[in-house]
């Protein structure tokens, strides 16, 4: 009787962090540290789909990457629903080397501009891509964090050239708000990461939206699952003693 209880209570446990497809990302563990260029988060492969959770007080952070010529790069602005920001609209900036970033197909960054309000080092320029569409705007949601998010912009072209690239996010009004910035379209998770990542990645969304109720609703259910595996193990040492 007690294997039929706690068989589909671990399920449902498992199943919570199980991923959809279609919308996972590995999460890049972020702390604020990244608020300027020698300070950029590191991204180790821009191809591989990953997500970082941010949030910005009328200052910018930054991220690197290298890549390949010819690499596909992608990146995306997506805003939690949550009071207050159906209008945040952070833009985001593609920086790199000026003899690089000039061999980039100009229908490819047609949408851009190079208002870029900060100082950059000698060589570098920016690419700023900001939001054009309406408020509020579309909207989808995340199954795996059970998050609605109100999509903003998105960048796809072809890197010009070998070398390392940075991005930026910051708001032009000094607009504070959170955001969450995805990297590339390729998921790539191991049987490790289903035990160690995504359970991380999950609790940190939740703490991304303030949705605390189903982080107390979880942890109830870990530690009643824990007491029930104690109680069973306990009872059969005592049979056996």
């Amino acid at each position: 009787m007690n294997k039929k209880i706690l068989a589909p209570i671990l399920i449902i446990t498992i199943l919570l962090f199980i991923p959809s497809t279609a919308f996972s990302h590995k999460l890049i563990p972020t702390n604020g540290t990244n608020d300027s260029l020698e300070n950029g988060l590191e991204i180790s492969d821009h191809k591989v789909s990953w997500a970082m959770y941010e949030e910005i007080d009328g200052n910018q952070l930054y991220y690197t990457f290298n890549g390949k010529k010819g690499d596909m790069f992608f990146a995306s602005i997506v805003i939690p629903k949550i009071d207050n920001l159906e209008n945040f609209s952070p833009s985001l900036a593609f920086i790199g080397y000026e003899s690089h970033l000039e061999l980039i197909q100009e229908y490819e960054i047609n949408n851009s501009n190079q208002n870029f309000p900060f100082p950059l080092p000698e060589g570098l320029i920016a690419y700023v891509f900001d939001y054009s569409g309406s408020f509020p705007s579309k909207e989808f949601y995340e199954p795996f964090g059970q998050i609605t998010y109100w999509e903003r912009q998105d960048v796809t072209f072809d890197l010009p050239a070998d070398g390392t690239y940075y991005l930026s996010i910051f708001d032009k009004n000094s607009n504070s708000g959170k955001y969450a910035l995805a990297v590339g379209t390729i998921e790539d998770f191991s049987g490790y990461d289903f035990f160690t990542l995504l359970p991380y990645s999950w609790f940190e969304s939740k703490l991304f939206v303030n949705d605390y109720v189903s982080l107390f609703i979880v942890i109830v259910i870990i530690i009643a699952i824990l007491s029930i595996v104690g109680f069973l193990i306990y009872r059969k040492i005592k049979i056996i003693l």
